[in-house]
């Protein structure tokens, strides 16, 4: 676990000194609700979590965006008067496409709405911004359906040959899952296989046996080479999927650094539309090489070819393992495609984030930069025994390249006012 090495955020280098206490500005609407999509989206896989989030945030951003026109707008559709409220439209926006796809959370969602729009003193202002909401979310419910995400497709192994994906306990009858997730449509990036990554290592190679051995070392259900602090972040990033972590982290440096609700809509919106992407992209990767899983190559490490590997039958990963191939990693690619956009907005380092997940009593993680986190999740997943090293590596090349189109390329600041992909 990491701890807390400044408690003041600090953006490119510059000390923030004027951060508020807490409860000393107004809600920001942006964020709250925010935290009311991470609510209502747990419980689902983490892919869907990162579509909805998606769909979410990015009508939030257009419904602000288009009563402030402070960036491009995502869809360009949505019309608004000036003296609309953009804290009316923010919360309509995120509820009604929340309460679109998840109608059993209607009562939740229509009670948390009342709160936001009460705060909205001016009728006129609210009215407007209802329908500056509403209008936004229409139009990305639209835009998003027959996306891709349905119906399901799964993946049938061609042979049982070395390095050749197999299902592993736990995967359904029907093979693989998610496979359709390749083809699901980009939010910013222009397709799937944009980024798609090199082959795997050779089963042959050094590199191979290396990074199976550190598995097999550390990643058994019963190692006892992996210290209790890597057990933890193992567990937590099982259970923390890349959506709650890093929207999470995204509002606290967004609260410390005193960001407007304009400024907050937007950041989550490119977070939200690289982790999408940046998983999307991954599963293009993932079902063009159909890598075997660490828990089968060590069970099959007699028939890889490899001197420098030992077979182990009874290998049992201390995570399991998830029912898609191995290369390279999505909680790699999601989580750095958000990192990258992150780091252009807030500067990569002494921040105050502080993450915890009810479903794992006792773990509290703290990180004062982005990178602590993505190290992390790399050791995560190699000392749960579900991925090589090698994998988490190139996931994250695939996410950082996905991230830095993102913000390259999407919700650019309107007005030619200065390069707004730096932090500030």
């Amino acid at each position: 676990m990491r701890t807390i090495i400044g408690l003041a955020a600090v953006a490119c280098g510059a000390l923030l000194s004027s951060v508020a206490p807490a409860g000393e500005r107004p809600p920001d609407t942006v964020l709250e609700w925010n935290a009311i999509m991470l609510e209502t989206t747990t419980g689902q896989n983490p892919f869907f979590q990162a579509r909805f989030a998606a769909i979410t945030q990015v009508a939030v951003f257009e419904a602000v965006n288009a009563i402030e026109k402070d960036y491009d707008p995502y869809l360009g559709t949505v019309r608004a008067p000036r003296t609309a409220s953009a804290d009316a439209a923010a919360a309509v926006a995120a509820h009604d496409v929340l309460k679109n796809y998840f109608p059993a959370s209607a009562a939740k969602l229509d009670a948390a709405l009342a709160v936001s729009l009460d705060r909205v003193d001016n009728l006129s202002s609210k009215l407007e911004g209802i329908e500056v909401g509403a209008a936004a979310a229409r139009a990305m419910i639209e835009l998003r359906t027959d996306d891709g995400s349905a119906p399901p497709e799964f993946h049938v192994p061609a042979s049982t040959a070395p390095g050749e994906w197999q299902p592993t306990p736990g995967c359904p009858p029907a093979g693989g899952i998610l496979k359709q997730w390749r083809n699901l449509q980009p939010f910013a990036i222009v397709t799937t296989d944009q980024f798609r990554l090199p082959p795997p290592p050779t089963l042959t190679s050094k590199r191979y046996a290396r990074d199976l051995r550190e598995v097999q070392r550390v990643g058994g259900m019963d190692s006892p080479l992996r210290p209790q602090d890597r057990s933890d972040v193992a567990r937590f990033y099982a259970a923390t999927a890349p959506v709650p972590v890093f929207n999470t982290a995204a509002a606290q440096i967004a609260t410390q650094q005193r960001r407007s609700l304009s400024e907050n809509a937007r950041a989550l919106a490119l977070v939200d539309m690289a982790i999408s992407d940046g998983l999307a992209a991954v599963f293009d990767t993932k079902y063009h090489y159909t890598f075997w899983r660490p828990e089968t190559a060590i069970r099959a490490a007699d028939a890889d070819g490899n001197p420098l590997t030992r077979a182990d039958p009874d290998f049992i990963p201390f995570i399991v393992t998830p029912c898609f191939p191995s290369y390279a990693s999505a909680h790699a690619s999601g989580s750095n495609a958000a990192r990258a956009v992150l780091e252009r907005l807030y500067g990569p380092r002494h921040h105050d984030i502080t993450l915890s997940n009810s479903a794992i009593v006792g773990v509290v993680l703290h990180y004062d930069s982005l990178k602590q986190i993505t190290d992390d999740i790399d050791d995560a997943r190699i000392y749960g025994g579900i991925h090589y090293r090698f994998d988490q590596e190139r996931g994250g090349h695939l996410g950082r390249q996905v991230g830095a189109y993102v913000i390259r390329h999407a919700l650019r600041r309107a007005y030619g006012t200065g390069n707004d992909d730096e932090c500030r």
